[in-house]
């Protein structure tokens, strides 16, 4: 990296803010790494014909945009952005794995192999829409508590845990625990409940 190179924390910075071309390089460089976290674990045939890795992998983008525009995530290395994005792409894996699990064995009766070309999705890589994103962010915000969406708004402008929790009299666990359960609480309903667990 050289001085004039924008750090990773400012990269990240500009993810959380919504900037087009920072999206657009995040996806260029981790789309391949979850991809392949998913392609690893999705050996089943029969589940390969319902979904692929590029379902799963724009379902974590997307989510991880709207996450982290929210506030949720605190990144400090490329390592620590790339383990995330492989685990929130094992937990969504593993929920589509379990909603097409009761169906397996009349997916395997009714798809024969001359039919699968048409239940394949479409494996050409196409970014996570940033316009897709935000509306879906607006709809995250809007289901929130006021406190709640203020401490959003804080994380969004770029401050600190330590510095949130100083503002309003807390210490930053709290301030942090109400915010990422507030995101849990409203995720589910927004398609984002498969990997309200995690905080980075």
């Amino acid at each position: 990296m050289t001085d004039d190179e924008p750090t990773f924390a400012d990269w990240i910075a500009r993810v959380r803010g919504g900037d087009a071309d920072a999206a657009a390089e995040l996806v260029r460089r981790y789309e391949r790494a979850v991809r392949v976290a998913v392609r690893v674990r999705l050996t089943d045939a029969r589940l390969r014909r319902q979904f692929d890795s590029m379902d799963v992998c724009q379902s974590v983008l997307a989510s991880f945009f709207v996450r982290a525009a929210a506030g949720q995530f605190d990144l400090a290395e490329p390592a620590q952005l790339v383990g995330l994005l492989v685990k929130m792409a094992r937990n969504k894996l593993a929920v589509q794995v379990r909603k097409h699990g009761q169906l397996k064995r009349a997916v395997g009766r009714v798809v024969q192999d001359g039919d699968a070309a048409g239940l394949v999705a479409d494996t050409h890589p196409g970014p996570v829409t940033v316009a897709s994103a935000k509306e879906l962010l607006a709809n995250l915000l809007g289901r929130l508590a006021p406190d709640e969406r203020d401490l959003a708004d804080r994380r969004a402008l770029g401050h600190g845990w330590v510095e949130i929790a100083a503002a309003l009299g807390e210490t930053p666990q709290a301030v942090r625990m109400r915010l990422s359960r507030a995101i849990a609480r409203v995720s589910p309903d927004l398609g984002l409940g498969d990997d309200a667990d995690l905080d980075g």
